[in-house]
């Protein structure tokens, strides 16, 4: 080794040692300390309602100060998995309760249960606290939610002269099923169905016709179990393309966002989406576009539906875990949680938050959607240990290859059972 190779050895070892006596949520020089806060906000609204509250954050505690990090959803469950193992995860956390069950189980998550104050537990109601509890433990505090809902164009409807459905008398999905072909033709479907990641749509649509999917044993083990309840929503897609032809095939594919200049081209009558989509539509509807939000179609279990809150986690080896619980108290005040909420385009978890007036207007389907967040529960697989390794390799595949006209029920279902159930086994052992 070269003189001028060893001291750019020496100079290279010397820069990591300080990169990591200064990140990662250590003391600054100056004596603060400094949490990372990794965020998935991605809409203009929401990544600018959330960079306020860090600064107003970091205004009013100057001696624990948050570093704002960007994010992404598209792949956060490996880019965390990856901090994990390399020691350099974020203090703080944003991700959703269907991703955590992995993290948690495996000891990256920090257990919040004595961090937490009693006004945020209080505020947040059982059953989402349920998405973020694994074992003894809670390890994430579920603060965003969406129902998947109905966009529709209300000129078309009205044109249609078909019921229009309400929170209080929602459509049954044979009734859906019908309306859609009443909506179709003259080269015009009565729905677009944009199921590029079908997975999470099916499951959670499901709820509504009874459906459960993963059963839990009584040694704690769980296994798939395709029933004629899980059945009705990918059945009643299936029917839509293939049989009424009220539905696209060229949208299966697509993802919600691909399936909207045909929407405002009124190529498709109906689109279901999550409830933040309604941002997009209103910044990119065409003007005089005229649309509005209706409820997903009801079943044997009514409205009700699974969702995977968004949530805020601590890391387990964050040095500053009661800080890192601090700044996640004051960023889900019920105040703050209504701008989060606003800028998202979705529903806080918090009674209080979700009682906020500006939540509650007829205008952009606001109280459709709120007149749905008592409908909503724990999506199927929250709790699954190798969901996203069963969701990645098994489930999406197959659903994709049966809404195509690839495979029938009878392969789907043996493709879910028997292939996911191995899956499954290698992380329940």
């Amino acid at each position: 080794m070269t003189a001028r190779t060893r001291i750019a050895t020496l100079l290279a070892s010397l820069t990591l040692l300080l990169a990591g006596c200064s990140g990662g949520g250590d003391g600054a020089d100056d004596g603060r300390i400094t949490l990372r806060f990794q965020s998935l906000a991605w809409q203009e609204e929401s990544v600018e309602a959330t960079r306020e509250l860090v600064r107003e954050w970091n205004a009013a505690h100057p001696d624990v100060r948050v570093e704002y990090v960007q994010g992404s959803w598209d792949s956060v469950h490996d880019q965390l998995l990856t901090s994990f193992e390399g020691g350099e995860a974020p203090d703080i956390i944003h991700d959703a309760s269907d991703d955590l069950a992995d993290f948690a189980y495996g000891g990256h998550l920090a257990d919040l249960t004595d961090l937490l104050p009693e006004r945020l537990k209080s505020d947040i109601p059982r059953r989402s606290w349920e998405t973020v509890t694994f074992g003894d433990g809670i390890y994430g505090v579920p603060f965003l939610q969406e129902p998947r809902v109905l966009i529709a164009n209300a000129d078309l409807l009205k044109e249609s002269g078909v019921r229009v459905p309400t929170p209080e008398d929602p459509w049954t999905w044979a009734e859906f099923r019908q309306v859609t072909k009443r909506l179709s033709g003259d080269g015009r479907y009565g729905v677009a169905w944009p199921l590029k990641e079908p997975v999470s749509a099916t499951l959670n649509l499901s709820l509504s016709t009874g459906g459960q999917l993963f059963h839990r044993g009584a040694d704690g083990k769980v296994t798939v179990r395709f029933e004629e309840s899980d059945q009705v929503v990918p059945r009643t897609i299936r029917d839509q393309v293939d049989t009424d032809h009220s539905a696209s095939p060229t949208t299966l594919g697509s993802g919600g966002s691909d399936t909207l200049p045909g929407f405002f081209a009124g190529k498709y009558a109906m689109v279901p989406l999550g409830f933040s989509y309604r941002q997009q539509i209103e910044q990119q509807a065409p003007d005089g576009f005229d649309w509005q939000v209706l409820p997903a179609p009801a079943g044997a279990g009514g409205l009700t539906q699974g969702v995977s809150p968004q949530t805020l986690s601590v890391a387990e080896d964050s040095p500053h875990q009661k800080e890192a619980a601090a700044f996640v108290d004051f960023l889900l005040r019920p105040d703050n949680m209504v701008r989060l909420a606003l800028g998202d385009w979705m529903l806080p978890t918090g009674t209080q938050a979700l009682a906020d007036p500006a939540l509650h207007t007829p205008e952009r389907g606001w109280a459709t959607g709120t007149a749905l967040a008592g409908h909503l529960r724990p999506a199927p697989a929250q709790s699954v240990r190798g969901y996203p390794e069963w969701k990645d390799k098994v489930a999406t595949p197959a659903l994709q290859e049966y809404y195509s006209g690839a495979i029938d029920t009878d392969e789907l279902r043996q493709r879910l059972e028997e292939d996911g159930n191995l899956v499954l086994a290698r992380y329940q052992r």
